[in-house]
């Protein structure tokens, strides 16, 4: 009968400590830090939403894209983005790389075909095609691309929206962030924001 008592007074410690830590835990420290993050970080915690004007915004009702994601812009007034292996192409639903290894066949005629395409679209030698446009990062999403790509962009997109190339080179530049913290990553381009100022520039 004393091992039952026991028992059940265990059971009833080990329930409240499992109700109070699904309180801290499940609740309170969620709503901490999800107050916190609004507070202090407004826009990153809602999603680095990014507006038609290439502006911070903390609405989805202007939000045309996040700063976080990358999205198809095809046609030639537009700088394209790295390619995607993610679904059918930039669905953040099924992030992913292809995983297919530097070897495969398979993945060596996609580069191959890629090459092709970039250099006939963008009137260059194929072997002047940077990787960045050929290969998709490993979420299949990433919203950056190299200087070189975009370089290599630049006439098309001043000639397709009737801009002098200096001016989009300047767009460029202006949407060109360096090293994380002057040491982590590359320096990189911004397409979304970049695409939102050369649309507010034709206009």
């Amino acid at each position: 009968m004393e091992s039952l008592f026991t028992l059940a007074r265990h059971s009833l410690a080990g329930l409240r400590a499992l109700a109070a830590l699904t309180l801290i835990l499940g609740l309170a420290y969620p709503l901490v830090i999800t107050g916190v993050a609004q507070t202090a970080f407004d826009w990153r915690a809602s999603g680095s939403l990014v507006s038609a004007e290439g502006e911070h915004t903390t609405s989805y009702d202007d939000a045309v894209g996040s700063a976080l994601i990358a999205q198809e812009s095809s046609g030639p007034e537009w700088f394209h983005p790295r390619p995607s292996a993610a679904g059918e192409g930039w669905d953040a639903l099924a992030s992913s790389g292809s995983n297919l290894g530097p070897e495969n066949p398979d993945l060596i005629a996609t580069i191959e075909e890629r090459r092709a395409s970039v250099a006939a679209e963008e009137g260059v030698d194929p072997e002047a095609v940077p990787a960045d446009a050929l290969t998709a990062s490993s979420s299949g999403l990433d919203p950056h691309i190299s200087p070189a790509y975009a370089a290599l962009q630049v006439a098309r997109v001043a000639s397709a929206n009737g801009l002098p190339e200096d001016e989009v080179e300047r767009l460029v530049d202006e949407h060109t962030t360096g090293r994380t913290l002057g040491i982590l990553g590359e320096r990189r381009v911004e397409v979304l924001r970049l695409n939102a100022a050369i649309a507010e520039l034709r206009d």
